[in-house]
């Protein structure tokens, strides 16, 4: 079975890793997979890295439709049995030729497509419909949270069919392979999100203020159209000595980063199936989320993390509150417990089975 993976190109986040991941572990399996990028960018240049197999098509304009053709031609002459799209523009370009096409066309759905384009006027609503439009004539939809599932359903109109849920995977280090924790006075905790109003980082910052404890430090990595207002907010909330801002950061430096961390948190208000809190639970980093993205799936109970409202302000401090009364000891307990029922519900291993079982349902219907 050959399968060609299509992306626009320009992920940086939660969809670069997802599309890596699932191809890297392809390879290692032994299975016919190609990565097609639309356009040179992050993706491809990450997928050389892993030594997976890519092409790069040059259509550099989400309005280069004279590239469609050209796009048929590489899925045609590949001999491709199946074409998965990533991301509205991807999407989109395979909606268009979907009747020039011997294979058979799925879609992974990464986050909530009525937000993808919120906040850009009469244009993002031309492109959440073109992309909603995309999904309904897909032979296959893979929603990485029954929450978006539903909503592909009951809201989008999508063929029930066609929608299966499966979850996000990541490879899991042995406990050996993780840096030895380096123990710290302060409590530290970490943000690993894009800075953008759906992260809610706002609302993180006010609940450390509300917190009142000069002795917890908040590192935020990420960048993004919010830093200029977030970190005006941490001066009108006189944050700064507990504030570090550290942009964008590499796996690697994240990796460093973790081993002095107490906790990660999510407090964002619309999330897929979160990579960045199953990064943090490998390195033995205990989790508090807001309730987006089936994450009672990852965290299962109590002894497992700690989920808050979405947007609730007061939800969120009071989850912060109980994490840092947690004795160190207790967390570090904690995360073992949850890496460990990670680790057999959330690899990438059964993320692709589950996957190719799907594709076989598809080739023969």
């Amino acid at each position: 079975m050959k399968v060609l993976h299509v992306n626009a190109g320009l992920e940086v986040g939660g969809g670069l890793t997802h599309i890596v991941n699932l191809l890297t572990e392809a390879k290692k399996e032994g299975e016919d997979f190609t990565l097609l990028c639309l356009a040179e960018g992050p993706v491809a240049q990450a997928a050389r890295e892993a030594g997976l197999r890519v092409a790069v098509l040059g259509i550099n304009s989400r309005y280069d439709v004279a590239s469609l053709g050209k796009l048929a031609a590489f899925i045609n002459d590949g001999n491709y049995d199946i074409v998965h799209t990533h991301g509205a523009r991807a999407n989109l370009f395979l909606a268009l030729i979907r009747r020039k096409l011997g294979a058979k066309w799925c879609v992974t759905v990464h986050s909530d497509p009525y937000l993808d384009f919120a906040g850009r006027g009469m244009l993002g609503k031309l492109f959440t419909a073109a992309n909603l439009y995309a999904l309904r004539k897909s032979d296959c939809v893979f929603a990485v949270t029954k929450n978006f599932a539903n909503l592909l359903v009951h809201k989008a109109h999508v063929n029930q069919n066609k929608v299966h849920v499966i979850y996000n995977g990541i490879f899991f280090h042995r406990d050996s392979e993780i840096p030895a924790k380096y123990p710290e006075a302060t409590f530290n905790i970490i943000n690993v999100a894009r800075v953008e109003k759906v992260k809610g980082q706002d609302l993180l910052l006010r609940a450390l203020k509300n917190l009142d404890n000069a002795n917890v430090h908040l590192y935020i990595a990420g960048d993004g159209s919010q830093m200029a207002a977030l970190k005006d907010l941490v001066q009108k909330l006189d944050l700064g000595p507990q504030v570090t801002f550290q942009g964008f950061m590499t796996q690697k430096q994240l990796q460093n980063l973790y081993r002095r961390m107490d906790l990660a948190v999510l407090t964002s208000y619309s999330e897929s199936f979160p990579l960045v809190l199953l990064e943090a639970c490998d390195n033995l980093v205990p989790l508090l989320s807001t309730a987006v993205g089936d994450i009672e799936m990852m965290i299962p109970d109590q002894d497992s993390g700690f989920i808050a409202k979405i947007g609730n302000l007061t939800s969120i401090t009071t989850a912060l509150h109980q994490a840092v009364a947690t004795p160190k000891n207790e967390l570090e307990e904690m995360a073992i417990r949850e890496k460990a029922y990670i680790t057999e519900h959330f690899s990438v291993a059964n993320q692709l089975e589950a996957i190719i079982q799907e594709y076989q349902a598809v080739i023969k219907r």
